[in-house]
């Protein structure tokens, strides 16, 4: 599917500003899309929205399906009167420049149950009708999700597979009983998802209203210690306790000289055939009820995924098995219609990746910081791409441009200086109008990259546990220029709104350096 020429931003919700330790989906957000606005940008792509899981990793999610409650906003559950604001006052601060995992959601989940006791004690009629209505018209995963997070606490999050053992292998008498001694945590994780995807309606509404669209990201395999698992463990390879036979991952690759060891569960596309891929069709639906666009991660892994023994201790030794790549797209097509993806077809890929996100016109993705260390035939440079892909500086894996500029080699900057014929002070700004004033329909930029941030602006280092997803900015980093360069980039570019053109002039009648 062909996107009209545009620019966007790259950013977290977690990575806004906020007083309650991480972002969320309050003042900031509407804020920032009408920085966007400002800025000429239409598109704001994001990570996974749902619970984070394993390493806080949002990439690891404990459901296909669920939102993030810390994204929910609390300072909207004070307006509605289930909080008493008094009780935020304790709030880890707005101040640090990461996130801190544990405080934050300690501090969250607190809170959200206070508004929850509210909510149920004293809750309009028209709030819990509405409530009662979510909950319905989302049952066939809610239910599963609620009880698999209430089963979780009561078990002290460790691995479903060391639950008792009616619970691990589902036996419905086990599963009445433990959802009625529950009931009061199951309702709490369902009052959360209803909270986030109103606010999150609201978040949409709003950029939508102001020509913004929405990209989310689909990670291609869920987490194993995640409600989907739990509930279709048929549909997984696992052993007939449930641990999983292979898992997920990549070979040696730019990133790690061993691999990359996910370790999610492989799904079993047999089952997943039979079934007329039923969940896979159910996923998209539901994901796109939040977004606009979608970027699939780890695309290659639908023609062919890297298979990885559970008893290895790194993604070395594996093998490729294929997937049902053609047969699954037709068939999510077919009951939904054409959609708007973004394939993500980095690392190793073959014709045959290339020929199945052909077949369905779903553009890829150039990564400029990739583009300058072989020679001028290298795909990532902008004179070999074709209109129908997606640009970007760099990608939430990646580090910052200035940080990748400052380690790269010599022949590298060199490279990079020569082709932008810039000096390399300012090497977040070459690039950014470099992927601006390329053909690919769509450019998509860091936010990081607009501030001009070092490494100490990463998200993400592949093949680590620690230290990732905790970025964040403050507004005071964010001067009236970066939207005015930002801007001219993009309207030079001819990626802006129809209604946005011509170029303002400069406040100070001269070019922004």
């Amino acid at each position: 599917m062909r996107f009209a020429r545009s620019s966007g931003i790259l950013l977290h919700p977690t990575s806004l500003p906020g007083p309650f330790g991480s972002g969320d989906l309050g003042p900031a957000a509407y804020h920032f899309i009408d920085w966007m606005v400002v800025a000429g940008q239409r598109i704001w792509q994001m990570l996974p929205l749902g619970p984070v899981g394993l390493a806080n990793s949002p990439y690891m999610s404990h459901s296909a399906f669920a939102g993030s409650p810390l994204l929910i906003d609390l300072q909207e559950l004070v307006a509605r009167g289930w909080l008493d604001p008094a009780a935020l006052s304790s709030a880890p601060g707005e101040a640090p420049r990461r996130v801190d995992y544990d405080r934050v959601g300690a501090f969250r989940m607190k809170h959200l149950r206070a508004a929850a006791q509210q909510f149920f004690r004293r809750g309009t009629d028209a709030d819990r009708t509405d409530y009662q209505a979510f909950c319905k018209d989302n049952a066939e995963w809610l239910d599963d999700y609620a009880l698999f997070q209430a089963i979780d606490e009561q078990f002290g999050h460790k691995s479903w597979t060391g639950w008792d053992a009616a619970l691990v292998h589902r036996q419905p008498a086990a599963l009445a009983s433990v959802a009625k001694d529950l009931r009061d945590e199951v309702g709490f994780h369902k009052f959360t998802q209803w909270c986030f995807t109103r606010q999150w309606t609201g978040v949409r509404t709003y950029a939508n209203e102001r020509g913004i669209k929405l990209v989310g990201d689909i990670p291609i395999f869920v987490a194993h210690h995640s409600a989907d698992v739990w509930a279709h463990p048929d549909a997984y390879s696992l052993t007939p306790d449930g641990e999983p036979t292979v898992v997920a991952g990549v070979p040696p690759d730019y990133f790690s000289k061993t691999g990359q060891r996910w370790g999610n569960p492989l799904y079993r596309w047999d089952v997943m055939e039979r079934e007329k891929y039923r969940w896979w069709i159910e996923r998209f639906r539901a994901t796109f009820r939040y977004f606009d666009i979608l970027r699939i991660d780890h695309f290659r892994g639908f023609e062919a995924y890297w298979e990885i023994p559970a008893k290895e201790k790194t993604a070395e030794r594996g093998r490729w098995v294929k997937s049902p790549g053609a047969d699954l797209f037709k068939t999510v097509q077919r009951k939904l219609g054409k959609l708007p993806i973004i394939a993500e077809d980095l690392g190793f890929i073959t014709p045959e990746v290339v020929a199945l996100r052909e077949q369905f016109e779903f553009p890829g993705m150039k990564i400029l910081q990739f583009a300058f260390a072989g020679d001028p035939k290298n795909h990532f440079l902008p004179h070999q791409y074709e209109p129908n892909c997606v640009v970007y500086t760099g990608t939430h894996d990646n580090d910052t441009t200035r940080g990748w500029f400052e380690k790269a080699t010599e022949r590298e900057r060199n490279f990079v200086t020569r082709y932008t014929r810039g000096d390399g002070r300012e090497i977040n700004w070459d690039l950014i109008r470099l992927a601006e004033q390329s053909v690919a329909d769509l450019a998509i930029v860091p936010f990081q990259d607009v501030l001009g941030l070092g490494s100490e602006g990463r998200m993400n280092f592949p093949g680590t546990t620690t230290g990732n997803w905790e970025w964040r900015f403050s507004w005071d980093e964010v001067g009236p220029d970066h939207a005015l360069r930002m801007y001219e980039a993009t309207a030079l570019a001819n990626r802006c709104a129809p209604d946005r053109l011509p170029l303002p002039p400069y406040p100070s009648g001269k070019p922004v350096p």
